[in-house]
């Protein structure tokens, strides 16, 4: 059940970027705010990657996209940054956290440590449905802002 919510999550966010150009993509919420769906696909593809990767599996990975010039790069892509580019790389880091995650039991202890303590899968899985489901609330109102569209 937990996966299949976090699948749902997941083609939702994907679904609220489906059709748009990459300028309407880097279209902002509204000022001062610098939130885009370009900028939200790219920063759950980094979230992906933390919690599967480095909290799940205990793998030492770089980020995709942060460094230390900027902590929040996922958040601010450049004008040679694609939707193309963003899409392949979170649909990567998907299909590496269910590789990851396939045949371990929810109360599975995870080999890395989140803000020091342990976790299992099941805790894993509700933090990310909680993420993509607080983000996917903002991909709704940028969709909407963009072109009108609703639902989903």
């Amino acid at each position: 059940m937990l996966e299949r919510w976090l699948d749902f999550h997941r083609a939702t966010l994907e679904e609220k970027c489906a059709g748009l150009d990459d300028e309407r993509l880097r279209t902002a919420a509204v000022e001062p705010s610098e939130l885009t769906l370009l900028g939200l696909l790219r920063h759950m593809a980094e979230v992906e990657r933390h919690w599967f990767r480095r909290v799940l599996t205990g793998e030492d990975t770089q980020w995709i996209y942060c460094d230390e010039d900027d902590e929040d790069r996922d958040w601010h892509p450049t004008d040679q940054d694609t939707y193309e580019e963003a899409l392949a790389t979170w649909r990567a880091e998907v299909e590496d956290a269910r590789r990851r995650a396939r045949g371990r039991a929810p109360d599975d202890v995870a080999q890395g440590r989140y803000r020091g303590n342990a976790c299992n899968l099941r805790w894993i899985y509700v933090h990310m449905i909680e993420e993509y489901a607080r983000h996917n609330g903002h991909a709704d109102f940028l969709r909407e802002r963009i072109d009108g569209s609703t639902g989903v």
